[in-house]
């Protein structure tokens, strides 16, 4: 059997080591990568690096690293463990991988420019430890829903299941607006609440329930009616905005709100045994006015509170919505932007239907006019604040 000798320079006579200064030079040309362990990329990293650590490597950088023919530097402590990484990348298929000589002592000694990363406390760790063993996710992905701000309109059916999974992965900042309070008859599918909180402010029951799975979370609340004049006050700062809300008021007024701010929305809603789910992108895929340009009249739009619902109904598209704000936070994936997801409980069928943007659609449409922030409450059916669906 070959000494651990003899095995590295086996690998090093298959890859091509270079010097620090070299990648240090060409820091916009080679993508880097770390293979040390976690503990020694804390203490320590090149601007930039991507971490793998050697152990998880030939699971993970597929995913990580997907353009197999762009340029790699791998460096570890010394330039053992990258020599052996290099080697596996080659066999896994990247064309142009080398290692540093060295590594990042070799870095340090010579004055080259590195940064303490931020990192993940232990106890950070612990609670997202199911994250970060997803490539696609990781300690990198974990950060960036920390420091995400997402704003939820309404704390009902459909934002409370939304809400929870949301707080539970790590969301730094959520942001709830409601001004309703908690009714016995909320319970049946309103998740966030329970029957010692009849009659608190909505908004102050989520944040209890919200903190209290996850300390990290800032829970923001808006005990307020949402309007035209401050819709745009509210909505600004927020990467997305998760919408539960159950009239076609609110809808029109958030998507013209959305679309100034360039805010993503993503859209839920429910009716007796049926829900659906999109994501409108503001200029990259239609916006509400595209798929519904005038909102119906009040008799063939009744509510929930009108015709019903399915306790369970708004669980699973409100998590469906809260799948799709990670997705949209995380880059991930392909988001329902110009795609329309409908879920019938009866049969248990999911469908999928094109929804396009509308050239002539007056509020994303290429000849649009300045977007006027204004009230919809005599289009269609009594303007509820922000409703719990």
């Amino acid at each position: 059997m070959p000494s651990p000798r003899e095995l590295l320079n086996a690998a090093k006579q298959s890859i091509r080591e270079v010097e620090p200064s070299e990648v240090a030079a060409r820091l916009d040309y080679y993508r880097v990568l770390d293979v040390r362990e976690p503990d020694e990329h804390e203490q320590g990293a090149v601007p930039g690096a991507i971490h793998i650590a050697r152990g998880n490597l030939e699971f993970s950088v597929e995913s990580r690293l997907t353009d197999k023919n762009a340029p790699i530097a791998v460096y570890c402590a010394g330039g053992v463990r990258s020599a052996f990484a290099a080697k596996t990348m080659q066999e896994l298929g990247y064309t142009d991988v080398v290692s540093v000589i060295g590594g990042f002592n070799k870095w340090k000694d010579e004055g080259l420019t590195w940064t303490t990363p931020r990192t993940l406390n232990p106890d950070q760790r612990n609670r997202y430890q199911r994250h970060l063993l997803l490539p696609e996710v990781g300690d990198e992905g974990q950060l960036r829903l920390l420091d995400s701000k997402v704003l939820l309109l309404g704390a009902g059916g459909l934002g409370s299941p939304a809400a929870l999974y949301l707080a539970a992965a790590g969301v730094g900042t959520i942001g709830i607006i409601d001004m309703d309070v908690v009714d016995a008859s909320n319970l049946q599918r309103q998740v966030l609440h329970n029957m010692d909180r009849i009659g608190m402010r909505k908004v102050d029951s989520a944040k209890q329930t919200l903190t209290a799975i996850n300390p990290d979370v800032v829970v923001r609340t808006y005990d307020l009616r949402l309007g035209a004049d401050n819709v745009l006050d509210i909505i600004d700062g927020y990467d997305v905005i998760v919408d539960g809300t159950d009239n076609f008021p609110t809808r029109y007024l958030v998507n013209d709100a959305a679309l100034v701010k360039n805010i993503p929305v993503v859209h839920g809603s429910i009716f007796r045994f049926e829900g659906q789910v999109t994501i409108f992108n503001p200029y990259v895929g239609p916006c509400y006015r595209c798929m519904i340009p005038e909102p119906p009249p009040p008799e063939l739009a009744p509510s929930c509170a009108e015709a019903g619902v399915l306790g369970v109904l708004p669980g699973i598209i409100g998590s469906i919505q809260a799948i799709e704000t990670i997705k949209l936070l995380l880059d991930l994936g392909d988001p329902l932007v110009g795609r329309l997801l409908t879920y019938d409980s009866m049969d248990e069928s999911f469908r999928t239907f094109k929804v396009r943007r509308d050239p002539s659609c007056p509020a994303c449409g290429e000849g649009a006019g300045p977007i006027i922030i204004a009230e919809y409450d005599d289009l269609c059916m009594p303007h509820v604040a922000v409703a719990a669906s």
